[in-house]
């Protein structure tokens, strides 16, 4: 099979390499020339044989919808293209109408793993029709890792991406809960040795998994995690699933929950918990913290001294709830 690969980052480079290894000729064309096969997008359609399939590889949103645009005026009837980036469900039923006008047929393909894939193989999920999947079969078999449950047809366009969206909401949990444990680990003086514990875990346990080896991989690096920031930002998928259970009216509590840990990772000083002591100091005298000055630390609570505003109001003089 002859293929077109746009986006030889390290996702793509690696899948060109593995297209290769099983047999495909691959052309690849990236905006580094010192990667890429050809010098155009142009360039590579010409390489290419008909029925000609190109799988695209670049950052979700503009650049993807960009590069499909131009792939519809360079390809023709009975061609297929591949959008096997992050991109949302709801873009594949727009790149499809707008192909179909010219019958060119369009794939959307949830990709997963990462910088391991290259030799472990691409977990697959894609969406579209039947004959034009079969025009990317053996690219899928080249990507797919080793056994009979790594690629699957989920079902009409938007499939493959929904499914892929999911399966990221899905791990946002799965990392928050592991997370979680690690800290309360840590946190208490019993447990001397939390690596190990955590590599315990990874033989014979209900919650082993491929995430809990990266965890003891990162614990085996950098036990207390000393390296690392705790600062996690989100690529999109988190959200996007927690909006189709809304949408759907279907619950997606830890998702939500994880997706939410990430927005607060970002705050050095929360501003719905200022709001928070505020009112409680309002109502019932609690202490507050004065915010820390820059490049030092946060001072000690205040003493339970109210606003005068408060006081007036009469807070905490058995007029309103009291919060211990």
């Amino acid at each position: 099979m002859d293929i077109g690969l746009v986006g030889l980052g390290k996702m793509g480079g690696n899948m060109r390499e593995r297209m290769r290894r099983a047999g495909l000729t691959v052309v690849g064309f990236d905006r580094n020339p010192d990667v890429s096969d050809v010098g155009s997008l142009e360039e590579l359609v010409e390489a290419l044989p008909s029925p000609k399939v190109v799988w695209v590889m670049v950052p979700a949103g503009d650049p993807t919808r960009a590069t499909i645009a131009e792939l519809a005026d360079l390809l023709g009837p009975g061609d297929v293209v591949v959008d096997g980036g992050n991109s949302r469900w709801t873009d594949d039923i727009t790149n499809a109408e707008l192909l179909a006008e010219k019958e060119i047929g369009y794939v959307d393909c949830g990709v997963s793993g990462g910088v391991w894939g290259l030799d472990n193989g691409y977990a697959l999920m894609y969406g579209g029709d039947g004959d034009d999947i079969a025009k990317v079969r053996p690219a899928f078999d080249a990507l797919a890792p080793e056994g009979d449950f790594g690629s699957v047809h989920a079902g009409k366009v938007g499939a493959g991406h929904f499914s892929k969206m999911v399966h990221n909401g899905i791990e946002y949990a799965i990392m928050q809960s592991y997370a979680e444990g690690w800290e309360l680990l840590e946190k208490v003086d019993m447990v001397d040795n939390v690596t190990e514990v955590f590599r315990s875990w990874r033989e014979g346990t209900v919650i082993r998994s491929w995430l809990l080896d990266l965890m003891v991989a990162a614990l085996d690096d950098d036990p207390g995690l000393s390296k690392v920031a705790g600062y996690a930002e989100d690529s999109g998928e988190g959200r996007w699933t927690v909006e189709a259970g809304i949408e759907n009216a279907v619950a997606t509590p830890a998702i939500t929950a994880a997706l939410y840990a990430r927005f607060v990772s970002r705050q050095d000083d929360s501003p719905a918990m200022k709001a928070v002591a505020a009112m409680r100091n309002q109502f019932g005298g609690h202490a507050v913290r004065t915010p820390a000055p820059k490049g030092g630390d946060a001072e000690g609570a205040t003493g339970p001294d109210q606003s005068e505003t408060a006081q007036k109001a009469g807070a905490g003089s058995g007029q309103e709830p009291s919060e211990s």
